[in-house]
């Protein structure tokens, strides 16, 4: 529809739709060279690049399955990913040309693997999520209803693209409304704030830990952000300071909730409740269900994947995916997602979400990072230990005194320079542990 509108912006260089669109019919006519068929899987190994992509779009145009795989793994863990998915090619980002290529035209339904994502892995071995071309099209279809994004938007992909949320809910979207990608080939808050002044970027997507970098950066307080529509964050609860941090600069800050199985999206903070209604995650989106059960969040939709690669069981219980994580519901039917069912803290019965105090934490100026797990205690069974990273020395335990009931203050603290985090930006509580 637009072939000469810039579709990728990367490293300084601009890509049209109508290159785009050449290179990935010129990819897929290699692959299939090679012997790719349809339902074989195609990884890409790399960092943030329009190599990956063009992989996705070149394995879609063949019937082929996208594999991306997190370049920040061990090599034991890759081999686990790739003896597991059994890839019959691994990409990675090349200078080379390929030669011209008639134009491919396989039969591919919605029903048809599109991807296998694997999960970050925070407990025992990652499994691959497979998500079909359905589950990312209803994807859109929820994001493009809930979030008024335009053709003339330019989105920054700042978040890894091997995972979901850069490239279902930043990307993807985008692409579809013809608006233009800036992909950064690794985060850099510094860099960030460049080049949303110098791209006028108008949208972008991260994980708490990125915005707080951000807001932390020496650039911040005299950065330009005059083109900023939207912000959009999730991955983790967002601590409530962090919302007001953006909020005071005049941007719309859109909390969200979603996961790998969901291709991502299943909660979101609509724009003019963004003030009102700081700290949910909003509602359930437009063509997904959401329901508590014992306080895990349930959620059922076209969105929800196919279920594990090479595992039987079904992953859903009549269609409906346990989530893992818990929320609670307003009167208005906001949700508040509070943390994650099996980081729950139980202390002398009491239940305490580690989400709630971080928040707490973090409303110190001299906090500027920090995470709590429950340890062993004789008296209570549990207790709260917080880990804080701070710039100042800090009396923790005064500082939370008269914020939380006494119960949710954490027993121990130890200060650290930094926390252990996975790629996606969420916090590695088993190695704190």
């Amino acid at each position: 529809m637009s072939p000469s509108k810039v579709a990728l912006t990367h490293d300084g260089g601009h890509t049209t739709y109508g290159e785009l669109a050449d290179r990935v019919n010129r990819l897929a006519a290699e692959l299939r060279r090679r012997g790719v068929d349809q339902g074989d899987r195609v990884a890409y190994l790399g960092p943030n690049h329009p190599a990956a992509v063009e992989t996705f779009f070149a394995a879609g145009l063949i019937g082929a399955v996208y594999l991306p795989l997190n370049i920040r793994l061990s090599r034991p863990e890759l081999d686990y990913i790739i003896a597991d998915a059994r890839p019959s090619v691994i990409l990675e980002p090349s200078g080379e040309e390929l030669p011209e290529a008639e134009p491919i035209d396989e039969p591919v339904t919605l029903d048809d693997l599109c991807l296998i994502m694997y999960t970050s892995g925070t407990t025992g071995r990652p499994k691959g999520a497979m998500l079909t071309h359905a589950n990312l099209t209803w994807n859109v279809y929820n994001h493009l209803i809930d979030i008024d994004l335009r053709s003339d938007d330019v989105t920054l992909v700042t978040a890894p693209l091997f995972h979901i949320a850069a490239l279902a809910q930043s990307y993807l979207p985008t692409m579809i409304k013809g608006g233009r990608a800036v992909i950064m080939p690794a985060f850099d808050a510094d860099r960030v704030l460049e080049l949303i002044e110098h791209e006028r970027v108008t949208s972008m997507f991260g994980v708490p830990a990125m915005y707080t970098f951000i807001a932390q950066s020496a650039r911040w307080p005299a950065a330009d952000l005059s083109s900023l529509r939207l912000l959009e964050c999730g991955g983790a609860p967002v601590p409530e300071p962090l919302i007001h941090t953006y909020q005071e600069r005049g941007l719309t800050f859109l909390q969200g909730y979603g996961m790998t199985e969901a291709a991502p999206g299943v909660l979101y903070l609509p724009p003019q409740e963004s003030v009102r209604k700081a700290g949910t995650a909003g509602v359930p989106a437009f063509f997904t269900d959401v329901r508590l059960d014992g306080g895990e969040i349930l959620v059922q939709g076209p969105n929800v994947f196919a279920g594990y690669w090479g595992v039987d069981e079904p992953a859903t219980e009549d269609g409906w995916f346990r989530s893992g994580d818990a929320a609670v519901q307003d009167e208005e039917g906001f949700y508040r997602v509070v943390d994650r069912i099996k980081d729950m803290i139980i202390s002398g019965g009491e239940n305490i979400y580690p989400a709630e105090v971080e928040s707490a934490l973090l409303t110190h100026p001299g906090i500027v990072d920090c995470a709590v797990v429950g340890v062993p205690d004789d008296r209570w069974g549990e207790v709260g230990k917080a880990f804080v990273v701070s710039t100042e020395p800090v009396d923790v335990l005064a500082h939370l005194d008269g914020r939380l009931a006494r119960y949710k203050i954490p027993k121990y603290v130890e200060f650290v320079t930094a926390l252990p985090r996975t790629a996606s930006g969420k916090i590695l509580r088993r190695e704190l542990k």
